[in-house]
């Protein structure tokens, strides 16, 4: 069998004091998690960054610096993900962007209120990416080398 892990993105988004995140569904149950999702044949991960947060929430962000990279097997299917987190600032909103299906809504919450949904989150590492981006240094976006 040949192993083959996952690759992602995902973005932090704060604004005044709140994160945003999509309240999606999962396996049939609606959990929350950051604006998040596969990079595509070649495309960079900044790009799928960007793109990824636009289609699930309808914002138009900058990214910024990136807060780490993850690597996750999920219990629910076995399959390892690996996670390039981003910390991202919100340029605009697109009133006219349809969410891409699955999604509920997207949501602005607080340290606390996510706390408080710990149980509600798609995984682990939703939490680990908030808890990263308060707490540990952030990289410069070229500290990832892509050849294409």
């Amino acid at each position: 069998m040949i192993w083959t892990p996952h690759g992602t993105v995902a973005t932090v988004i704060e604004k005044d004091g709140k994160f945003l995140l999509v309240k999606e569904y999962d396996n049939g149950q609606a959990v929350y998690n950051q604006p998040a999702g596969h990079i595509e044949a070649d495309e960079l991960v900044v790009d799928a960054a960007i793109r990824e947060t636009l289609e699930e929430t309808a914002y138009h962000v900058d990214v910024n610096k990136l807060i780490g990279i993850y690597i996750y097997k999920a219990p629910a299917n076995g399959v390892t993900y690996h996670r390039y987190c981003f910390s991202a600032s919100v340029t605009r909103f697109d009133e006219s962007a349809q969410l891409d299906e699955g999604i509920i809504e997207a949501v602005w919450l607080s340290y606390e209120e996510i706390q408080e949904k710990v149980h509600e989150m798609r995984s682990p590492l939703v939490i680990k990416c908030i808890e990263d981006y308060l707490n540990k240094p952030h990289l410069e976006l070229d500290t990832i080398y892509e050849l294409l």
